[in-house]
């Protein structure tokens, strides 16, 4: 039998393994952290330390793609080498299998630096040594899976024992991170409607500018926010995106005022990174509610006081 050793369908082989290797090893990676940042909050919230819904959804996306295809390019490639279509010391197969092993020890690297770094900038001790153990544990199942392969001397028998108990533990670990992800990711629906209130937010900034400019130039808050059409205010940003119901609001006193409207999630109590910098006055629970704003004076347009100079009495 003719070894093919340098066929380019086992080179597409191994780099397409390395792909979803790299994907499966940080999204387990990350699924983990964050599991360990939702049952740790960081009182700092700084980024990297705290919950995030948006990391951890694009880890179990990653899983969900990733790690069948790894699994089932890995199993081609073995199913190969048993075959004879590939010799065990060809060069194709140990130059990609160090390749592998040189990516993979970068990722790792990249990972720690960052650990250290948080746990550098204030990270309790406990989150770092977790995740600490996170990547040594992601690590030392990659390289020593890797390294057993190239060194081992009968890759031929279809029974190894070894190979089952890594495929068997890794498949466990993937499994447990991503059935434990389940449990703290909102799901689409959860999703969607914080969205909506994120774009409800979102429209209450852009009525609180155009209330500013309408006070500037009438010296009195609106009656109404039909008041604020002449504005320059898109009539999307008065209403409700789904129930396409008009906000509330309520003229309080001087220059503080209320806007209102339903919302569908809480993100007052929510442990998630990406509100940390949202203002406090501004978080809102499930129901409908008002929240506070204030108007802003634009200095240029008002007239500013000249105060004379003090005279010295000549001595």
């Amino acid at each position: 039998m003719t070894t093919k050793i340098n066929s380019p369908k086992f080179a597409f082989y191994y780099l397409l393994a390395l792909v979803a290797l790299i994907f499966t090893a940080i999204a387990t990676g990350q699924m983990i952290f964050q599991m360990i940042n939702q049952n740790l909050p960081d009182i700092f919230g700084q980024y990297g330390t705290d919950f995030s819904s948006e990391i951890l959804k694009f880890a179990i996306s990653a899983i969900l793609i990733a790690a069948p295809v790894f699994y089932v390019i890995s199993n081609l490639i073995y199913k190969h080498l048993f075959k004879g279509d590939m010799a065990k010391d060809s060069g194709i197969r140990r130059w990609l299998t160090y390749f592998i092993l040189l990516v993979s020890a970068v990722i790792i690297i990249v990972f720690l630096i960052i650990t250290v770094n948080n746990f550098l900038n204030g990270e309790w001790t406990s989150k770092f040594l977790l995740k600490m153990l996170t990547v040594i544990g992601l690590a030392a199942i990659v390289f020593s899976f890797y390294l057993y392969d190239i060194k081992r001397l009968e890759v031929l028998a279809k029974k190894d024992k070894v190979f089952k108990v890594y495929f068997f533990a890794s498949l466990a670990l993937i499994l447990a991170a991503f059935i434990g992800s389940l449990f703290i990711v909102e799901n689409p629906i959860e999703a969607r409607n914080r969205r909506v209130d994120e774009r409800i937010v979102s429209n209450f900034y852009n009525i609180e500018s155009a209330v500013s400019s309408y006070y500037n130039t009438n010296k009195k808050l609106p009656a109404t926010l039909d008041d604020l059409k002449k504005e320059a205010l898109a009539v999307d940003s008065l209403i409700d995106p789904t129930t396409r119901e008009t906000f509330g609001y309520k003229a309080v006193s001087g220059l503080d005022y209320q806007l209102c409207a339903n919302f569908r999630t809480d993100n007052k109590n929510s442990k998630d990174v990406m509100y940390q910098y949202l203002d406090q006055n501004k978080r809102h629970l499930v129901g409908y509610q008002c929240l506070d704003f204030k108007v802003y004076i634009d200095t240029l347009k008002e007239p500013i006081p000249v105060t004379a100079p003090a005279v010295t009495p000549a001595q």
